[in-house]
């Protein structure tokens, strides 16, 4: 079997969803033949892709690297076929857009083309910050949205400019019936005992930050659950299995709580980059300006804790 781009659509796919069914809803084919696909395709590769875990589906260590690949690639596609349309007559002038936070990419994608109105804004999402930098840095993207966190900051070079959006602080989502969830903020020291679950590592520093902050407050987290889908994520939480990191706009309703930890201890940074050389360089402060824009808005409209989190502000 030859490798096809069907089949690195399959790969993304199963790991952005977390589930075979929820992947083949996606690609609109049944689920035996979505299984039969990547048991061909894990025949090909040499190893298992992802792990069947009770939760979902889970990358392995190989499946992490085919993953990181298969994205670039498609991305490298959409490239190819976005170049290739500039050629035409009815070409218009396209700004390629990254983001891995829907929160600013999506309104800044918004307001973007209400300022570029002669202009085509194409957004292109990715779970990995540490990809999406790379992309600005070879010219097959435009500007990014992306995340960084303390340790692992994210610095303007001689090539790449970058430009701070808000600085986030990361919460913890509970159990509604959880005793924590009574408190107003949570002591980070009163969950070394919890079972944790986490989404994955994203290369750019998530969750190695958070291990570092609990170990230098004494403990380790016992991270029993290493998930990528936010539906199997909050089910183990909704049920008391485990406590998890989140942002503050995650939702709240009858099941799970969101509350900030003490201190903020641990936090996300959001950030624009672009290539000091490229089309966008001199318009990055407007640019920037737009994405605080489209993330105070979401954050007003998504979380009460709007006023703590303007407050908390240090650049």
């Amino acid at each position: 079997m030859e490798l096809e781009l069907r089949h690195l659509r399959t790969v993304c796919a199963i790991a952005e969803s977390g589930s075979l069914t929820k992947a083949a809803a996606v690609l609109r084919m049944s689920q035996p033949a979505l299984s039969a696909r990547l048991k061909r395709l894990e025949e090909e590769i040499g190893a298992p892709l992802f792990a069947r875990l009770p939760q979902g589906m889970a990358p392995t260590l190989v499946g992490d690297f085919v993953l990181l690949r298969a994205r670039a690639i498609l991305h490298g596609v959409a490239e190819l076929r976005r170049d290739a349309a500039r050629l035409t007559e009815r070409a218009t002038t396209v700004v390629a857009l990254g983001g891995v936070v829907g929160s600013v990419s999506i309104g800044l994608a918004e307001r973007l083309g209400e300022h570029l109105p002669d202009h085509e804004v194409r957004l292109t999402m990715d779970y990995s910050p540490a990809l999406l930098w790379d992309l600005v840095a070879a010219g097959r993207l435009d500007v990014a949205t992306t995340v960084d966190y303390p340790g692992y900051e994210l610095h303007s070079t001689a090539a790449m400019a970058c430009e701070p959006i808000a600085r986030e602080p990361v919460f913890v989502a509970v159990a509604a019936g959880d005793p924590l969830a009574r408190r107003a903020e949570v002591p980070l020291g009163e969950l070394a005992d919890r079972v944790w679950v986490m989404t994955p590592s994203d290369g750019a520093g998530w969750p190695d930050c958070f291990h570092a902050v609990c170990e230098q407050r004494g403990f380790r987290p016992r991270v029993r659950y290493s998930i990528s889908s936010s539906d199997s994520i909050r089910a183990l939480v909704a049920a008391g299995r485990a406590v998890a990191p989140c942002q503050p706009v995650y939702p709240s309703d009858d099941e799970v709580v969101v509350r900030p930890i003490a201190g903020s201890p641990v936090w996300m940074r959001h950030v624009v980059v672009c290539r000091r050389d490229g089309v966008l360089a001199a318009r990055l402060t407007v640019i920037a300006d737009l994405a605080r824009e489209a993330y105070w808005a979401h954050v007003r409209d998504r979380t009460a804790h709007f006023d703590l989190l303007r407050s908390g502000q240090t650049g």
